[in-house]
């Protein structure tokens, strides 16, 4: 009978034991980390990978796979991303994203990381506040002894940028003291607050609230928001702000090979004006500037020589 009862004892600690194991794992297999490499990493410098971060899967994070050069005076700066349509998931930027964060970047998206060809993404709107969000997360990161970014991110260097209804919620997000520079993509504010339901509501008077260097990178005449965006430009006097139309109408070249053309032209603005690089800076200084010798380019600006 002892021997009986001593079984069903061992039989029962040892259900315990691999309930309570179960659970551990799928705990952990949870929270890890999952990545993906986009096309071929991208065409800069370091190999690019796009990561669903266990401490952020509301975003999507593209930065270089190899961290281990980024410290002491070269670190990550960080670029918050709001998507077309305010959508919540940067499924149609991951092209272009990708090639930005192949230069040195730690670009943050809204929404969770898509799934491999899937397009679209969850139905839910974003909100401009997820922008602040992934700007708050990367802080952070850098102050988090544990994590992979402790002491890499340069949270000097902060820009917002989106594209159509994110660029909205880019310009909403751009007066946060911590943005340095403000990317507004096949976008700008509309005559009249409207649009779709969850669009930010700005008015013109909001352009008073920058306070950083901006770029307006539109799809020429064809393009929706094409009057929206030229008219900021020209309503823009008290920070630099440079205007680049390329005549591919509102979808851009984002979903492009490495992003196109416009992946080459927000790549060059980020690296002059987060990392300071004189040489990628010509293509937006001098008269004419630098990108007006192209073909492919009309551009316009203020307050940069």
């Amino acid at each position: 009978m002892k021997t009986y009862k001593l079984n069903i004892a061992r039989r029962y600690y040892l259900f315990l034991f691999l309930v309570v194991t179960g659970i551990l794992l799928s705990t952990q297999l949870y929270a890890q980390t999952t990545s993906r490499v986009v096309e071929d990493g991208g065409t800069g410098p370091y190999n690019a990978l796009m990561i669903s971060e266990a401490s952020l899967p509301t975003h999507t994070v593209f930065r270089p796979s190899d961290l281990s050069s980024f410290e002491g005076d070269q670190k990550l700066p960080v670029i918050a991303w709001g998507n077309g349509a305010c959508a919540n998931s940067p499924w149609e930027h991951v092209n272009f994203l990708n090639e930005v964060a192949s230069y040195g970047f730690l670009v943050i998206a809204i929404g969770p990381m898509p799934e491999e060809g899937v397009e679209g993404g969850p139905g839910e709107r974003s909100t401009s506040s997820q922008l602040t969000d992934a700007i708050d997360w990367a802080v952070a990161q850098n102050k988090d002894s544990k994590s992979p970014y402790y002491n890499k991110v340069d949270t000097e260097h902060i820009a917002v940028s989106g594209m159509s209804c994110g660029g909205l919620q880019a310009l909403e997000a751009a007066p946060d003291p911590r943005v340095k520079t403000l990317g507004v993509f096949n976008s700008g504010i509309l005559p009249q607050p409207g649009g779709f339901p969850g669009m930010p509501a700005l008015t013109k008077d909001h352009l008073e609230k920058l306070h950083s260097p901006t770029i307006y990178m539109l799809g020429g005449e064809s393009d929706i928001a094409y009057n929206n965006g030229m008219d900021d430009f020209k309503r823009i006097d008290h920070v630099p702000v440079f205007v680049a139309n390329m005549d591919v109408g509102h979808g851009g070249t984002y979903r492009q090979p490495h992003g196109g053309d416009f992946a080459k032209v927000a790549t060059a603005w980020y690296q002059w004006q987060l990392k300071s690089d004189e040489e990628a800076g010509k293509m937006f200084t001098g008269n004419p500037p630098g990108l007006a010798a192209s073909e492919l380019w009309t551009v316009d600006k203020k307050n940069i020589d």
